[in-house]
């Protein structure tokens, strides 16, 4: 007799798109296909949808100024507090209700929760400590911790306040926190003395105090206890206030949220930039939160009564609009994890799904492929029957990945929303809206309503369907960011002046670029290819890292793929492709030749890999990204660089010895 598992994993394999559920769509928040029309015909007033989801302190009366562009202003006479958006407006219907599950790592942990009126009381006092350490209006704090409550508890104080904050990623080195406290000018730092990674705690004070060494301004130090007092790294605190002792001395106070103009600055996030130095992205206060708050309903699908699990870290924007600000904005319970998926096993993060009864899953294809890799023992011994939605965020999903998350974690009974933005876009832009069209896998899908994007080429004209081109954002939007802060050339260079059409007398059809290359199908789908730096150019063909990577790992047997280019001295570049294979396949010349067929068939012998590196691992930063310059170094047998960086510095060694041994 058949097996069923054969004939639905055949069925699914054939499937090009799927309809949305009908019973999600019965319940979606989004559910009229007109919106789209609707949102065209009447922009820019079509975001007062989004605005109009926020409580405003002074109402406002123009919705976009584009009087000075590319420096774009939303909702700009109005005026608004962040954090009272999320916590003081739901306290009479949702006070005693969880704004946040914690998990902590340790497994024999107490987890915490905060309903919205403790998550409020303690805002409030920290708020308070914050103004009597000397911290005003418009003062930049830097935040530099772990996924620990304090985090969001530090953001919205600060936001209460009207005090911007800069969070550093706790991964990050010492000296990526001092260029940031520099660069930001900050003079006061919230972080914590340790946290835990896979069981065994992290000396976080003593990177954070290296980190200070190398500010060029005198700090003020707000130290978070994570750690047991017993924790063995005898921190001296002497000089530094500790979070705990700051927030008895101010509890029961309360601090009335400072009224924000929609323009002024909620938060700097430093991002990577090409020229070495971090760029600091800064979102505003009115139009960054409506725009996350109105994509976490349209999108996400997030409802008051709902627990929420987005499994990002708040060091990331990916936290911030979708862990803080817009499921907070909409008064749900947003959980937070500590740990990593497969700590203390590979069962954990089922477990929490199972246990809180989470409605969503918001993760990154990263995670997806590594579920993959370990099989559906796991995920099947769990009932995960809560999820109504499945995310994608972080990098193009590969149709293969995206089918198997359909299935094995949503049961084919949730939608799963792919979703392509940035930090400086401040929340989505390309996506489907989970109740209304099909889902294409691998297709991220059209522009949200209202978002006005195209495909062009090298001198800024429409491609064709199917062609591949750049991706480009031709209007306005409220959630994008305002500046770089301090250097608007920089914001005009690297985002705007690529292929906008600057008139002699300064009049312009001003456009956005996100430096992503991407393909745009006949139903208006994109599909993104990735950076157009991570682009190879073959005997004069240019060919995205991505496109490869996405065929590589449609190959059954392959779980994960990396490819970068080596030098050639007939073809100039040539594909390496460094694959981890799924469990309980050969890593033999069987697959390598399946693997280089299924290149050769998805975009032709062009893209046909040089070399086929089998590895466990592939090198990747705290933050998960891969370090392509590594892989690069190895095809080419160079010297390799840096690997202090690297949470895996000695699968290298490994990687550099497969490869000479495929020689």
């Amino acid at each position: 007799m058949a097996d069923p598992d054969v004939e639905l994993e055949a069925r699914l394999a054939e499937q090009d798109s799927f309809e949305p559920p009908a019973s999600f769509v019965e319940q979606a928040n989004v559910t009229d296909p007109d919106i789209y029309d609707e949102f065209a015909a009447n922009w820019p007033d079509c975001w007062t949808a989004a605005a109009d989801m926020l409580e405003w302190d002074t109402e406002y009366t123009e919705i976009l100024d584009d009087s000075n562009p590319p420096f774009y202003e939303w909702f700009a006479d109005g005026e608004l507090n962040a954090a009272a958006n999320c916590l003081d407006r739901h306290l009479d219907e949702r006070g005693d209700e969880a704004a946040i599950e914690w998990v902590g790592e340790p497994t024999d942990e107490a987890n915490r929760t905060y309903t919205y009126r403790e998550l409020h009381d303690e805002v409030n006092a920290f708020a308070a400590a914050l103004r009597a350490q000397g911290v005003e209006e418009d003062d930049i704090v830097t935040l530099y911790m772990p996924m620990i409550p304090e985090l969001p508890i530090a953001m919205l104080a600060c936001a209460r306040i009207g005090a911007p904050h800069s969070v550093v990623f706790a991964g990050f080195s010492a000296d990526a926190l001092a260029t940031r406290m520099n660069a930001a000018d900050s003079e006061q730092l919230i972080t914590c003395d340790g946290y835990y990674r896979r069981g065994d705690p992290l000396n976080h004070f003593e990177k954070a105090t290296e980190g200070l060494a190398g500010v060029d301004h005198d700090t003020d130090t707000i130290v978070v206890n994570r750690l047991p007092d017993d924790d063995s790294f005898d921190h001296d605190l002497s000089g530094h206030d500790t979070y705990a002792d700051l927030v008895a001395a101010h509890d029961d106070e309360t601090v009335d949220p400072v009224s924000r103009s929609a323009e002024d600055m909620l938060f700097l996030m430093y991002t990577s930039g090409t020229t070495g130095q971090p760029k600091g992205v800064k979102h505003t206060t009115g139009g960054y939160l409506s725009w996350a708050t109105w994509t976490s309903h349209a999108v996400l699908d997030i409802k008051p009564a709902d627990t929420y699990f987005c499994a990002a870290d708040i060091g990331w924007i990916t936290g911030h609009s979708y862990i803080v600000y817009g499921p907070l904005a909409l008064g749900t319970t947003t959980m937070m994890y500590e740990g990593t998926p497969d700590y203390p096993d590979r069962h954990r993060l089922w477990e929490i799904i199972e246990e809180y009864e989470a409605n969503q899953l918001y993760t990154a294809p990263t995670a997806i492929r590594s579920f993959m890799k370990w099989g559906t023992e796991y995920p099947d011994a769990h009932d995960l029957s809560s999820l109504r939605l499945l995310g994608t965020v972080g990098e193009p999903i590969n149709p293969r990945a995206w089918k198997w998350y359909y299935q094995h974690i949503g049961d084919e009974s949730c939608p799963v929303v792919d979703t392509w933005w940035q930090t400086e876009t401040g929340g989505m832009m390309l996506t489907t809206l989970p109740a209304i069209g099909e889902m294409k896998p691998g297709s991220a899908g059209p522009p949200l309503p209202g978002v006005s994007a195209d495909i062009v080429d090298v001198r800024g004209s429409p491609v064709g369907a199917g062609e591949a081109g750049y991706l480009v954002v031709n209007k306005p939007w409220p959630g994008m960011l305002r500046t770089l802060y301090n250097n608007d050339d920089r914001f005009i260079n690297e985002y705007w002046r690529e292929y906008s059409q600057v008139d002699s007398d300064e009049s312009a059809d001003w456009v956005y670029f996100p430096e992503d290359g991407a393909k745009l199908d006949e139903d208006g789908y994109f599909t993104v290819l990735g950076r157009v730096d991570d682009v190879l150019n073959v005997s004069g063909h240019r060919l995205g890292t991505m496109e490869i990577e996405s065929a590589i790992v449609g190959v059954e047997g392959v779980a994960e793929a990396a490819v970068v280019g080596g030098d050639h001295e007939i073809k100039g570049e040539a594909v390496y492709a460094y694959v981890i294979t799924e469990d309980g396949y050969e890593e033999d010349d069987t697959l390598r030749d399946r693997i280089i067929e299924g290149v050769e068939d998805a975009i032709g012998p062009i893209a046909r890999p040089e070399k086929v590196v089998f590895t466990p691992e592939l090198p990747k930063t705290r933050s998960g990204k891969i370090m392509r310059r590594l892989l690069e170094n190895i095809a080419n047998d160079d010297e390799l660089g840096d690997t202090s960086t690297l949470r895996n510095p000695e699968i290298v060694d490994d990687i550099q010895t497969a490869a000479r041994g495929d020689d």
